[in-house]
């Protein structure tokens, strides 16, 4: 893999940065590979790299020593896996991996410190991402608590399908009850409904959105804080600027 100039790259986060700070970064990225199960952050581990997604999606999941686990966080070619870095923290009790095949650009630890104290601008968009993910995660939360399974099971669909490119997409019925939280038979009779309303057309570890307003419709309030922060001081920032 050859590291792509600004005008091609894919994650949103190095397109969007100013070109002196791309320059920079440029230098010391490494082009890597992830493969599904790809474990990106281990619990309690190092961590040694700021990968910026240029393409799959990455869960963030926490678990109780009893073994279960569910997804507090997604991230693909929007953001970067490694933001405890940005706050100079060593590690953390919460495990990231790749959910679908895909690619990133890395930068190591220090190298990315370096930036991060050496670019103000850099340091900026950074810290608007970590604070757009926060939002994320407690979006999370809420609709965990607060929404029903087939809004949450939208919301999750949703945030899939912004993060790959196409309207299909690789997952199983048993990962979804994992990330969810929930009984697998609730995920498939949930996904059932969802066919039956129009929005998605479910085969073997595949899910097709077929209809993303209706979709939008579902998950109702469950979905769209977080994206719309990421338009305001992202997305519509770097257009300006």
């Amino acid at each position: 893999m050859v590291i792509p100039s600004q005008k091609h790259v894919r994650n949103s986060l190095l397109s969007r940065m100013h070109p002196d700070d791309y320059a920079a970064i440029e230098t010391v990225l490494e082009p890597v590979t992830l493969k599904r199960k790809d474990v990106l952050i281990q619990p309690g581990q190092p961590l040694t790299h700021m990968r910026f997604i240029e393409s799959g999606v990455a869960s963030v999941v926490v678990g109780t020593r009893e073994g279960r686990r569910i997804e507090v966080g997604i991230i693909g070619s929007e953001g970067a896996s490694g933001l405890p870095l940005l706050f100079d923290v060593e590690s953390t009790p919460h495990e990231t991996f790749m959910q679908i095949d895909g690619e990133a650009l890395q930068v190591d630890k220090a190298s990315f410190r370096n930036l991060v104290e050496e670019r103000p601008a850099f340091r900026k968009l950074m810290m608007r991402y970590a604070h757009i993910f926060q939002l994320l995660t407690a979006q999370t939360a809420l609709s965990h608590g607060s929404y029903t399974l087939e809004e949450r099971l939208a919301r999750w669909l949703l945030m899939c399908h912004d993060r790959v490119s196409g309207d299909e997409f690789p997952i199983t019925h048993e990962f979804l009850s994992v990330m969810l939280g929930v009984h697998r038979p609730g995920v498939t009779t949930t996904i059932h409904i969802l066919e039956g309303a129009g929005t998605v057309r479910a085969r073997r570890s595949h899910i097709e959105i077929v209809n993303r307003d209706k979709l939008k419709l579902i998950a109702g309030e469950s979905y769209g804080i977080p994206e719309a922060e990421y338009r305001r001081l992202i997305a519509e920032d770097a257009a300006e600027g």
